[in-house]
């Protein structure tokens, strides 16, 4: 019986697996979670080299997993702003941990973990802004210097 209490069942990452492991969907719950809300437009200039329709669709996904919220406003032109739920920001949060795995990691494979990776460069969606954690900042040369941020 005691071995059976210290197993953690995985089946209920079974949907939710399946939305963040899209290409931009991490991207998006985080550049989200920089900024408390932002509009459509906002999210395709913070994402270089994301389309309209793949940014809809993974937007449907998130809100469909309860990750993110839309809120549409009756004004002309219309306006919709999209924010994090409870849901999405404590995902925000648990990904954190895995970020500073990630980036800690030596001897793998031929990485330079100096540089992003050119798809990233000007992107401002992947950087983690927060209290105390790690942020990594884009800086010349496609370089980006992880470094813990100040509080205040």
């Amino acid at each position: 019986m005691q071995k059976e209490r210290n197993q953690l069942c995985l089946c209920p990452l079974e949907g939710i697996i399946d939305t963040i492991s899209k290409k931009w969907a991490l991207l998006i719950v985080n550049d989200i979670g920089n900024h408390d809300k932002l509009r459509f437009n906002q999210l395709m200039e913070n994402l270089n080299g994301i389309s309209p329709k793949a940014l809809s669709d993974t937007l449907k996904k998130l809100e469909n997993e309860r990750l993110v919220t839309r809120e549409s406003f009756a004004e002309i032109p219309p306006r919709v702003e999209y924010s994090l739920t409870n849901d999405g920001i404590e995902l925000r949060k648990a990904i954190v941990p895995l970020l500073k795995w990630a980036s800690q990691r030596s001897g793998v494979g031929d990485i330079d973990r100096e540089k992003c990776p050119s798809n990233f460069k000007g992107m401002a969606a992947h950087r983690v802004k927060g209290d105390g954690i790690i942020s990594v900042d884009l800086v010349a040369g496609r370089t980006c210097q992880s470094r813990k941020q100040d509080k205040g």
